[in-house]
């Protein structure tokens, strides 16, 4: 499995699991519940999900997917910006920590920045980590000019990941946050690596996974795969995408192949608003 070396030395999955929208539809758990396990045991043991996600129900789903095989998978979850104090932000992770049926939450972020001082939010993640309730902490959504104060705070140095959006079709933080995080050995966490299918359905993907005998989603997720620092987090709502999913880590995209992908999704030519889903 490739891995990504977080900032205290741990390795963590480079290609792992989304659950956005995941949880929510009673009718769809059982194969849900099947995907996620089918992750798993195909090595990809990072899943991601977020308290604000069907409210709750995404992690009670992700708890019953790693039920009895806890200590084999890497848990990612996320406070909302209005529980991101210091007192509400340690009820939240109680709570998430509940409905996941586990003890301890890997990677705690915080979701998109909101009213609450970033010291504040810092100061009630370094308590989680302190009492055991969270192994490391990150943010999502946080720009360039957000990660520059982050780094003037208490803790803020200790960040783990920046979860972002970021696929062959959205490439604006190329431009100046990307190379930032890189210079602080902040890994980057990509969230909707698959534009939530959009980006499958681009003839110009399309066609290059035709020419090199893959499908486009693994030419998606490949091309993240080739970029030093980057953990990827499809969604995978069924076993056919998981198994479509877990075939990109048995991909190495050559040069000449990235190069023909920069002439179809072309890098940044300067710098742009952070785009979020």
């Amino acid at each position: 499995m490739q891995t990504v070396i977080l900032p205290g030395g741990e390795a963590v999955p480079a290609l792992g699991m989304g659950t956005w929208n995941m949880g929510e539809d009673p009718g769809a758990r059982t194969e849900e519940l099947a995907a996620l396990r089918l992750g798993l045991d195909l090595g990809m043991t990072l899943i991601d999900t977020a308290e604000m996600y069907g409210e709750g129900r995404s992690e009670q789903l992700v708890g019953e997917a790693v039920a009895g095989r806890r200590d084999g998978v890497f848990l990612v979850s996320k406070v909302y910006p209005h529980h991101a104090g210091r007192r509400e932000a340690v009820a939240a992770c109680e709570r998430s920590l509940r409905r996941l049926g586990t003890d301890r939450i890997d990677l705690y972020l915080l979701h998109w920045r909101g009213q609450v001082p970033l010291a504040e939010t810092m100061e009630a993640f370094l308590a989680l980590r302190a009492a055991g309730k969270i192994r490391h902490f990150g943010v999502s959504n946080l720009d360039l000019d957000d990660m520059q104060e982050l780094w003037t705070v208490p803790g803020g140095r200790d960040v783990a990941a920046n979860q972002l959006l970021y696929n062959l079709g959205r490439r604006g933080i190329e431009w100046d946050l990307l190379p930032w995080l890189r210079e602080h050995q902040v890994p980057l966490m990509a969230y909707s690596p698959l534009e939530q299918a959009r980006l499958l359905r681009r003839p110009s993907l399309a066609g290059f996974a035709t020419r090199h005998g893959i499908t486009p989603a693994q030419a998606a997720l490949a091309w993240l795969l080739a970029r030093p620092g980057v953990i990827a987090i499809p969604k995978s709502a069924n076993r056919a995408r998981v198994r479509d999913n877990a075939g990109a880590l048995a991909l190495r995209l050559d040069a000449a192949q990235l190069a023909e992908l920069d002439t179809l999704f072309v890098p940044p030519a300067g710098p742009s608003a952070l785009a979020m889903i």
